[in-house]
Order: structure tokens, then C-alpha cells, then sequence
């Protein structure tokens, strides 16, 4: 498949999955979400019961696919992500990898368990503008254990090029539990 093919490919996608999402905000969403699992969560985004974070708005990127142990984000590189360089800014690169790396690992866990980011290394490789029209970050667990989870990413063109790659660890932890004020809120 040539790039041009690959390009129209991951548009079309782009647009079916943009037309199921929800951007709005629920009240109590988080603490409906601690009571599922990962899956259960993206699987809930995916159908348009729960929002996506308003970041990937405003950053222009969105979920292309989530399962165990894989997160796929798709982004529109801009000119409003430019530095003072005129390229996309590292934050930027930064956050897609963020994403598709931490859901990953998000993806593996049960309900009741969270997560954080502890540490992300970022690779950039290649400066990337608004002439590449769109790049995939492609999140795969390595490690998943009760306290840390490891995983690594990469950011690549419809041409296959790659634009940065990273590594995280994420600290995984228990959900607190509603106390009485929280439950009451949430009634």
C-alpha cells in the first residue's frame, strides 16, 4: 500500500471513530471510571457512553484503538504546535507518546486500579510540520506488574517514517475508596 493510500486510510478511520466520540464532560466521571476496568473504560469511549479527556482536543489528537497491552493515537501536527523553530514543538511529541504509551498499560488493568505517569523518555528523530497531514503513536506494554507498568511507543507518517519513539514507567496503584462526602456527591 503507497503512503497516499495509507493516508486516506487512517483519515477515514480518523473520521468513523470522530463521529462515535463524545467531547463533553460527565459529572462523576472519575469516580464511575475507578469502578471499571481499563478495557471497560476505552470500550466505553469507543461506544460514546464516556467522553475523551478535552486534551487530545486541543491538542488535534484522538484514539484510533485500544486493547490489551495496545494503544493507537492519531494526530494532526499544526502550526499552532510550532516552536519558535517552525516544527512541532517536543510537548507535543510528548503528550501523543504519553498517551498511547500510559493507555496502553491502562488497558491491562482491572477495575479499581489507576495509574500515573512516573517517567517518560522521549526520543525525537526527526522534526516533524504541518506537511505530514498525519502521524500514528502506537503504544505496546513490555511489563505489567501489581505496583509498575513499563511500555514503549513510537510516532510514524503513513509513509512509515519515524518522527520519535519513547519508553515509560507508570506507577500503578489502588483507587481510593469514596469516603462519605464523596458518596453522598456522587448519589
Amino acid at each position: 500500500m503507497s503512503h497516499i493510500d495509507t493516508l486516506e486510510q487512517w483519515a477515514e478511520e480518523e473520521r468513523s471513530i470522530r463521529s462515535r466520540l463524545r467531547t463533553d464532560s460527565l459529572p462523576n466521571s472519575q469516580q464511575r471510571t475507578s469502578e471499571l476496568s481499563g478495557m471497560e473504560i476505552f470500550d466505553a469511549i469507543f461506544a460514546g457512553r464516556l467522553a475523551t479527556p478535552p486534551m487530545g482536543e486541543t491538542l488535534d489528537f484522538v484514539p484510533i484503538q485500544v486493547s490489551p497491552g495496545l494503544a493507537v493515537f492519531q494526530g494532526r501536527p499544526q502550526r499552532r504546535h510550532y516552536n519558535p523553530h517552525g516544527t512541532v514543538h517536543g510537548g507535543w511529541f510528548a503528550a501523543l507518546l504519553d498517551s498511547a504509551v500510559a493507555c496502553a498499560i491502562h488497558s491491562t488493568l482491572p477495575a479499581g486500579r489507576g495509574y500515573t505517569t512516573l517517567e517518560l523518555k522521549v526520543n525525537l528523530v526527526r522534526a516533524l510540520t504541518d506537511a505530514v497531514l498525519l502521524v500514528r503513536a502506537e503504544g505496546r506494554v513490555l511489563h505489567v506488574g501489581r505496583q509498575v507498568g513499563t511500555a514503549e511507543g513510537r510516532i510514524v507518517g503513513p509513509d512509515g517514517k519515524l518522527y520519535a519513539h519513547a519508553t515509560t514507567t507508570c506507577l500503578i496503584f489502588d483507587h481510593p475508596q469514596p469516603g462519605p462526602t464523596e458518596a453522598a456527591r456522587a448519589a
